[in-house]
């Protein structure tokens, strides 16, 4: 009998040919999108997205095509809970939340790998880019063949119950070949254009998203240097980021960035380029896929967001459950709320979210 393997369908390129790639190789495939939009007209309306109404059409007619069971399921509770509540959370307190690694975290690999386990699903699958591995008894993670779609970073939380159970083929391609392969079997989303902004804010504007769910949270405040002499008015904590130089909406006669977000004090902290530069943090939230505990310092290669270039840093234990990151050179806008990931040459070794800066 042939291996059951429900893959999650985003109505995208990739994971459109990720199913396509493991019918060829024998597997039983079955199609699962999940609804994760909120009840919002607004957001039906809106074209694109990895989970808009349109994203969902375009899947089913995939599905069609590679002649394959296709269904699609309610993932909106726990992802309002575990994603969308979190994500206006943290950006209230000052930080700057991923709400893809959330999403990967708790609803792609967890609540989405439960559901397939009672259709008798062997595996899941998706389309990320990634290469998962098994190496005396354990499961690992390395970068995927096209370094410039790699997406180890947002993985980073991953388990060994998980990475057992997860196909993820894509990650031996790059992505024009991924295109081609598209294209040569027939499917329109070969030319489709990836997602790029966060699947649940019709606009792509985080700030005003949070002002019309928490309007009473939302409020102006002054921006301050770093002694705390008052610059002028900003709009509300939660429009800006460590690191933002355009939109401020402040002229000083001179560049200025956030240096800091005070949401006790509802203050943005303005400063020099210089002043984002910064070289230690703590993380909490960790994972590592090689081991289960972190006990002694380890050399890695290290990345504060999904875009940044891996650096060299020493991780050393912290506390409780905690690592503290100290980079060779100075890095740009580390950011609390973010995840730092660290790496071992090509192989993922995990992450945590970026608590404080030193």
């Amino acid at each position: 009998m042939n291996k059951k393997v429900v893959v999650g369908m985003s109505g995208g390129v990739d994971s459109s040919v990720t199913a396509y790639l493991l019918k060829e190789q024998g597997y039983d495939v079955i199609g699962i999108t999940m609804q994760v939009w909120p009840e919002d007209e607004q957001f039906e309306e809106r074209e694109g997205g990895c989970c808009s109404l349109s994203s969902v059409e375009d899947a089913r007619r995939v599905a069609y095509k590679l002649d394959i069971p296709f269904y699609v399921m309610n993932f909106k509770d726990v992802f309002k809970e575990k994603v969308i509540e979190p994500f206006i959370d943290e950006y209230l307190m000052g930080q700057t939340p991923n709400p893809c690694i959330a999403c990967n975290k708790f609803i792609k690999f967890d609540a989405f790998l439960k559901k397939a386990k009672t259709l008798g699903a062997d595996y899941i699958a998706t389309g990320h880019y990634a290469n998962i591995y098994e190496e005396n008894g354990r499961y690992l993670l390395k970068r995927s063949r096209d370094d410039k779609k790699d997406q180890t970073y947002v993985l980073y939380n991953m388990t060994q119950h998980q990475l057992k159970h997860i196909l993820m083929p894509c990650g031996d391609y790059n992505k024009d070949r991924i295109r081609e392969i598209a294209k040569e079997i027939g499917l329109n989303v070969h030319n489709k254009k990836d997602s790029e902004e966060i699947c649940f804010i019709p606009d792509n504007d985080h700030g005003s998203y949070i002002k019309r769910e928490r309007p009473e949270n939302v409020k102006p405040g002054n921006f301050v240097d770093s002694r705390g002499n008052v610059l002028g008015k900003h709009k509300g904590v939660v429009y800006y980021t460590i690191g933002q130089r355009k939109g401020l909406g402040i002229a000083l006669g001179k560049p200025v960035f956030v240096k800091d977000i005070i949401p006790d004090r509802n203050e943005v902290v303005l400063g020099s380029e210089e002043d984002i530069f910064k070289n230690q943090l703590i993380a909490g939230n960790l994972n590592f896929i090689p081991f289960d505990k972190f006990n002694e310092p380890l050399k890695v290669l290290s990345k504060i967001r999904y875009s940044a270039k891996a650096t060299e840093a020493t991780i050393y234990p912290y506390g409780d459950d905690k690592v503290k990151v100290v980079f060779d050179n100075q890095v740009r806008a580390i950011t609390k709320g973010q995840s730092v990931v660290f790496y071992d040459d090509d192989l993922l070794i995990g992450g945590g979210i970026i608590e404080e800066i030193l």
